[in-house]
């Protein structure tokens, strides 16, 4: 009998992670939150148009989120995304409203968001400042950056050109809006590059042991590097993206895509890999929970404030999750 309860208890420790840790657990909370939300609130939840207002609010989010992955695969975080974001909406509608062609002001705020990247490459590897104190005085930096581009107002494309800019992200295509495909191009490349490539696999190399990975041959300041300026590019893309889509911005419109942007990446660690690093699958699945959530409180009438409330949670279950994986491993 002894030996039958002493077997037993890893039995129930075992089910107990899968119940908590397993790597579709988002895929299941999901569909119990359609399940309840769908009862609730039949007329208004369970329609094409829930499906359209969470893809299409949470494109820039979700393209926030893929930004962060290759700096948080290789260890580094990058607190200036929303910051970057938020200068790439501003500079583009500034140009694009100057009279700058499209195409042009489009590729000179990639440009900027290279640049941007590039400058914490230099701090963060060349220099061996903390990745978390880098990134968040570039944010500060940024956020300057924002209110001398907009001399604090709120701009808004009024012009010819502006009008051919924002067709680019208000149109449809397949029932779905230019700016969820443009997330999926994103979310397409950043996949193949970390489960694919060779850069990939030394990305997560080293995120998991930087000086081992340096012993074994890998170019570490060269790809952690080069992860920073995919995460200022992609952030930048986001904030064309968003600037196509509202074709109006102000100074302070990257801020509130930080939080939600960390949430999501950090919650899609705990999914489909189940191992604790970050992945674009995960991202997805953590992406449409979080949004599914935040909708569905928001259609039965919750405060304004659950959106911030419901991330937050969700950032500190998926830091607590993350490291309880990698002492897993």
């Amino acid at each position: 009998m002894t030996t039958s309860v002493a077997g037993a208890k890893p039995l129930q420790r075992s089910f107990a992670e899968k119940l908590a840790l397993d790597k579709f657990s988002g895929v299941l909370v999901l569909a119990v939150l359609v399940v309840i939300f769908g009862a609730a609130l039949p007329d208004t939840f369970l329609t094409a148009t829930t499906l359209k207002a969470v893809s299409q609010n949470q494109a820039v989010t979700f393209m926030a989120a893929l930004a962060l992955i290759l700096p948080l695969a290789a260890g580094i975080f990058d607190l200036s995304v929303a910051a970057t974001l938020g200068v790439a909406v501003v500079l583009s509608l500034k140009l694009i409203e100057g009279g700058t062609p499209v195409v042009l002001a489009i590729l000179a705020t990639f440009g900027v968001g290279l640049v941007i990247g590039v400058v914490n490459g230099v701090v963060i590897v060349g220099l061996q400042v903390s990745s978390f104190i880098a990134t968040l005085g570039m944010s500060s930096v940024l956020a300057a950056i924002a209110y001398w581009i907009t001399d604090g107002n709120q701009l808004v494309g009024t012009n010819d050109n502006a009008h051919s800019f924002t067709k680019l992200g208000q149109g449809t295509l397949l029932g779905l809006a230019y700016p969820v495909w443009y997330a999926v191009v994103v979310a397409i490349i950043i996949w193949y590059v970390t489960e694919a490539t060779t850069v990939g696999r030394y990305l997560y190399g080293i995120g998991g042991n930087s000086e081992a990975a340096r012993l074994a041959g890998v170019r570490v300041n060269l790809i952690s590097f080069g992860s920073l300026v995919a995460s200022g590019l992609i952030a930048s893309c986001a904030g064309v993206v968003l600037s196509a889509q509202l074709g109006t911005g102000g100074p302070d419109i990257g801020t509130p895509y930080l939080l939600p942007a960390f949430s999501t990446v950090l919650l899609g660690a705990t999914q489909v890999r189940n191992n604790g690093r970050v992945n674009v699958l995960g991202t997805l699945v953590a992406c449409v929970l979080l949004a599914t959530g935040i909708y569905g409180l928001q259609l039965a009438g919750a405060p304004s404030w659950i959106s911030s409330l419901f991330n937050g949670c969700a950032l500190i279950l998926a830091v607590a999750l993350s490291v309880r994986l990698t002492r897993r491993r």
